[in-house]
């Protein structure tokens, strides 16, 4: 899914998506409170149209130290195991405050709309974060799912939900045409070489169409 300030919300989890502001490349994409919330809104935190005046440099500080922790837990467990000093700084975020309760409300064209009843708080929205976390990685099926994009110099993580478990990127968009471009551009090389003649000898290395001409001789 495509966003704003290169922000991704297509790693199937809201933690994931929010470790994902800064693995890969560019490394930081919360640069600022406007992209935290552009990413509160796009991950579904909360609806879209909700006032978000109470975010600051303090909300985006708060949210990429939850982001680190996270990086390394979800690494960790897929390594083995997270360090029970990181598992515990996961429980205490999820329990330091209480995710924002939607409300159903009647929009202007008739429809149900999602709503919060009061601005968010950040412990709110943080813990909302962290249960998530929590959830995904105590789910066995989910947590069998994760997957570590094999996109080079990639770090992200993703839910991998394809048919067959296949998926080796984060994106086919981003890291997948990564490879397709590297992959061409060897093809190309190959074929320049072999049209200029040269091919491999094992003892005496590289010969060129003239060399195996003059030995023919």
């Amino acid at each position: 899914m495509a966003a704003p300030c290169d922000l991704r919300f297509d790693c199937g989890r809201v933690c994931l998506d929010l470790a994902a502001t800064a693995d890969g490349a560019p490394a930081e994409r919360l640069t600022g409170p406007d992209q935290l919330r552009t990413w509160l809104t796009g991950a579904g935190l909360v609806p879209h149209g909700t006032p978000l005046d109470g975010v600051d440099i303090g909300w985006l500080g708060r949210f990429r130290t939850l982001r680190e922790l996270l990086v390394r837990v979800v690494h960790d467990e897929l390594r083995g195991g997270a360090d029970g000093a990181d598992l515990a700084l996961l429980n205490s975020a999820a329990a330091a405050g209480q995710p924002p309760a939607p409300s159903a409300v009647r929009a202007a064209d008739g429809t149900l709309a999602r709503a919060l009843t009061g601005p968010p708080e950040c412990a709110g929205l943080l813990a909302a974060v962290a249960r998530d976390a929590i959830g995904l990685l105590t789910d066995e099926v989910a947590r069998g799912q994760l997957r570590q994009c094999e996109g080079e110099s990639c770090t992200l993580v993703y839910l991998d939900t394809s048919r067959g478990r296949r998926r080796r990127w984060c994106s086919s968009e981003v890291c997948g045409n990564r490879e397709r471009v590297a992959r061409h551009r060897r093809r190309t090389m190959v074929r320049r070489e072999e049209s200029a003649g040269t091919a491999a000898d094992p003892v005496t290395g590289p010969v060129t169409a003239a060399e195996k001409f003059s030995a023919g001789r």
